[in-house]
């Protein structure tokens, strides 16, 4: 492997048990700005990835020990490593190699022997894809950032935010709910108190009453939550917790006056956990309650209407059952 300097137009990693192949590939790319890494099986690519996830892999189906398919199945069930484009790069023609490769998530496929042009022009449109949906991750940050900085301008609501995301997660996964359902209660977590960006500070740490006017202003905050975050189609999944995590399963709630199972599914976990740790969390007009005292007014709360009941008994017993903040933690969707 030639060690080139790092380069602005992509990280390629070739995986492949050849050296000739290899070297062939890294003189056809080098020249054109590429910073190749190499390695000789599956085990050392995968540990090539773990520590310098690279823009793009070419991957040699055909290798001793771990085959490229297997490969490739670990990085596309992996939520790290998923988006990352793979090229299977064989000499296998038949039709059921290539249905197995777009089975294990393969993104294109190069047959031996290639011609440079083609790889070169088919790494350079899978990179730009990449950059796409780079740009879309860092989007997705800047409006986790934003949230954050919301939360930081009440210092008793610090790690608000990432606890509703654990304790969402975990009452998400005892219920069954998929993966994707999982990253969005996740990210939920983090964005659902985004509108309030919009908000004066006057009004979120105002500690006597609220006017009308006030309250209001307050209850804009979910829409305009949905309305920052609506342009992202990767958050479509997010939207309905940012809009109906204010619900109530009695229907006096707001933005829409939702009830019951009207409101979405995410948005009353949300609201369950919400609930849970604001009764958590000592604030200047409260102590921090025990946990019997917090149970108590939970069921209290569901009782009078404000959140799923059938939500909240699970969520309490989840919570009996031992688990704690740390044992929480274990349950973070793979890669979030």
């Amino acid at each position: 492997m030639i060690d080139h300097a790092p380069s602005a137009r992509g990280t390629i990693l070739v995986v492949d048990d050849q050296q000739v192949n290899s070297t062939l590939i890294e003189t056809i790319l080098a020249p054109q700005g590429y910073d190749i890494i190499s390695a000789t099986d599956g085990e050392q690519a995968l540990a090539l990835v773990a520590a310098r996830p690279p823009d793009l892999i070419l991957l040699d189906v055909i290798m001793p020990g771990m085959s490229g398919f297997e490969v490739c199945t670990r990085l596309k069930e992996d939520e790290r490593t998923r988006l990352i484009p793979i090229v299977m790069v064989t000499s296998l023609s038949e039709l059921q190699d290539r249905i197995r490769g777009i089975e294990v998530g393969a993104d294109d496929f190069l047959s031996k022997p290639f011609h440079p042009a083609e790889l070169s022009a088919r790494v350079r449109s899978l990179l730009k894809l990449k950059q796409f949906t780079d740009e879309l991750e860092d989007a997705e940050d800047v409006l986790c950032t934003l949230a954050l900085s919301v939360e930081a301008k009440d210092r008793y609501t610090d790690g608000h935010c990432e606890r509703l995301s654990l304790y969402s997660v975990a009452l998400g996964r005892h219920l069954g709910l998929p993966q994707e359902q999982l990253k969005a209660l996740h990210r939920g977590g983090y964005l659902h108190d985004v509108g309030k960006i919009a908000v004066p500070e006057s009004i979120l740490n105002k500690k006597t009453g609220l006017t009308e006017e006030e309250s209001r202003i307050i209850r804009e905050h979910p829409i305009i939550g949905e309305r920052i975050c609506k342009p992202l189609k990767s958050l479509k999944l997010v939207l309905p917790i940012i809009r109906h995590h204010h619900e109530r399963w009695d229907g006096r709630g707001y933005p829409d006056g939702l009830k019951a199972r009207e409101i979405p599914l995410a948005a009353r976990i949300i609201q369950v956990v919400d609930i849970y740790d604001a009764l958590m969390t000592a604030r200047p007009y409260k102590p921090q309650l025990d946990s019997r005292q917090v149970v108590s007014i939970m069921r209290q709360a569901s009782a009078e209407g404000s959140c799923d009941p059938s939500l909240t008994e699970q969520f309490i017993g989840l919570l009996q059952s031992g688990e704690t903040l740390v044992g929480l933690e274990k349950t973070r969707p793979r890669g979030l």
